[in-house]
């Protein structure tokens, strides 16, 4: 019976989305050249209806030095704790650095973006001269859905278009996340939050 309502739902949704697609495309030439779904509210929506990697849930906290507010991300563990005080934070499954790219300390969110566009760091493309040298924002992109800058590094929380990394130690450093999570936590964070990192 829940398979039977889940489908339901999805196939409603996804009717809706069909209709908002044909309404944008008549409403402007301009706007028929963007596909809605790579980027924007519309791709936000149909996130909802992504399976998540790794579930988020709330979870006891139990590490007072860490204020409400703060983000934590366990390398080791592979998760990021945003804490919301009264001893409960939010748990996420993360993807973190792989050998070679781990680090640890504290930053702060210097700046956040929607569907950012991507340009690879110099020593990026050094390693891989086949990546673009810029790429728009999009469900394509790397970055994915939210990026959350840390301080003046090159290093982002950010979504991720490989939800199968989730879990795993495979960016070249940054903090990969669900597009369906990241979205989450981008709401929940503001510049100046502080972020730590833990190996």
């Amino acid at each position: 019976m829940r398979k039977n309502r889940r489908y339901s739902l999805a196939l409603a949704c996804g009717g809706v989305a069909l209709l908002a697609l044909g309404a944008l495309s008549l409403a402007s030439p301009a706007l028929a050249l963007e596909n809605p779904l790579d980027r924007g509210p519309l791709a936000d929506f149909l996130n909802v209806f992504r399976e998540q990697a790794i579930p988020r849930q709330v979870v006891v906290w139990n590490h007072p030095e860490f204020k409400k507010g703060t983000v934590v991300v366990s390398t080791k563990e592979r998760r990021l704790y945003y804490v919301l005080g009264d001893e409960e934070a939010i748990e996420y499954g993360v993807g973190v650095g792989r050998e070679g790219f781990t680090w640890s300390g504290a930053k702060t969110v210097s700046r956040k973006r929607e569907w950012p566009d991507w340009t690879p760091p110099p020593q990026m493309l050094k390693r891989r001269p086949d990546l673009p040298r810029h790429m728009e924002g999009g469900i394509e992109n790397p970055l994915g859905a939210r990026a959350i800058y840390l301080g003046s590094s090159n290093y982002r929380i950010h979504g991720s278009n490989e939800p199968d990394t989730i879990g795993a130690a495979v960016s070249s450093g940054c903090i990969r996340m669900t597009n369906r999570d990241v979205v989450d936590l981008y709401g929940r964070v503001k510049v100046g939050t502080r972020v730590v990192v833990l190996k």
